[in-house]
């Protein structure tokens, strides 16, 4: 069936139901190791999976859009990761071996934000954002230091540089020809955005100059991603759209990511199928299957906002909500 703006906001939600229901019968398989210290874990394989699930299930429960299912889902999966952390003591133990690391902040500000505070992790931040070291935040990838300086505030700590000194320093704030764009290029310009907009929340904060250069070439990187069956990069790309002033929704490419996702909820991170037990897959799939779930809670979450669909500026078709 043919996606129309009258069919793309329950497409979304079948999409954003179906991922959100896979995380959760997958949500053992992101435990944290119970035989390591926190100060010896790979980050990359322990803490920043869990991280990315509740960073997806604060998100989802801010929108609040997706429905009954997701209204007790997200808080369990927020729950559930909280505990993994010892409500805050495995990320407590790293920054205090790490003092100038990011990841617990990165990390816990989700967990605050959804109303899982830890004062003694709180305060180690505090006292350290007030030291002259904490230049060395900037030392970090500028699309990391601006998600850096979204958590800082979020937590009411310090900014360590000013939003806009960053962003000038991204891939995105450069805005490069288009064609010089790569995989690892684009997740920096995606997370840009996001940051920006803090994850959809603020649309009207991307300046006018970078609405108008992902308004361009927005299009043309899902074309690429589309073909190559890259659907990680698809649902990042799709998030980024629904981020901005005036999506523009890209039906076809909402129908393509729809019929690639697997009917238990599960999204292959590219062209190759996954493996059909969890077990086996969640460690190269539960990403794509994350970015669906954001993706089509904030898609739907602007589409159901007041206004309706009026036709855009470029004679395609938008959905004229606000921010929420």
């Amino acid at each position: 069936m043919t996606t129309t703006l009258a069919t793309l906001p329950p497409l979304c939600h079948r999409v954003a139901g179906r991922a959100l229901r896979w995380l959760d019968e997958a949500a053992p398989h992101f435990a944290l190791p119970t035989d390591e210290l926190p100060e010896t874990m790979e980050v990359v394989d322990t803490l920043k999976p869990l991280g990315e699930l509740a960073m997806a299930a604060y998100l989802v429960g801010r929108e609040g859009v997706t429905g009954h299912q997701a209204s007790r889902v997200a808080p369990r999966l927020l729950r559930f990761a909280w505990e993994q952390t010892g409500r805050g003591r495995v990320l407590l133990a790293r920054q205090r071996r790490y003092p100038y690391s990011t990841e617990a902040l990165e990390f816990y500000v989700w967990f605050a934000r959804g109303g899982h505070r830890a004062p003694e992790l709180e305060a180690l931040l505090a006292s350290l954002a007030r030291t002259r070291a904490v230049g060395a935040w900037s030392e970090e990838a500028a699309t990391r230091e601006l998600g850096v300086l979204r958590a800082a505030g979020h937590l009411g700590l310090p900014g360590h540089a000013p939003f806009e000194e960053v962003l000038a320093r991204t891939w995105l704030g450069r805005t490069p020809p288009p064609w010089a764009v790569d995989g690892l290029t684009l997740y920096a310009v995606t997370h840009t955005v996001y940051h920006l907009t803090d994850w959809g929340a603020e649309p009207a904060a991307v300046p006018e100059r970078l609405v108008r250069y992902l308004g361009t070439w927005l299009p043309a990187w899902l074309e690429v991603y589309l073909e190559a069956e890259e659907w990680d990069l698809v649902a990042e790309l799709l998030l980024v759209d629904a981020c901005l002033p005036e999506p523009r929704w890209n039906l076809a490419a909402w129908e393509r990511l729809a019929e690639a996702q697997r009917a238990d909820g599960l999204l292959s991170h590219g062209p190759v199928p996954a493996p059909e037990d969890t077990a086996e897959a969640w460690r190269n799939h539960y990403h794509p299957t994350i970015a669906a779930a954001l993706a089509a809670t904030m898609a739907l979450s602007r589409a159901l906002a007041p206004g309706g669909a009026v036709p855009s500026r470029s004679g395609g078709a938008r959905w004229n909500g606000g921010a929420r």
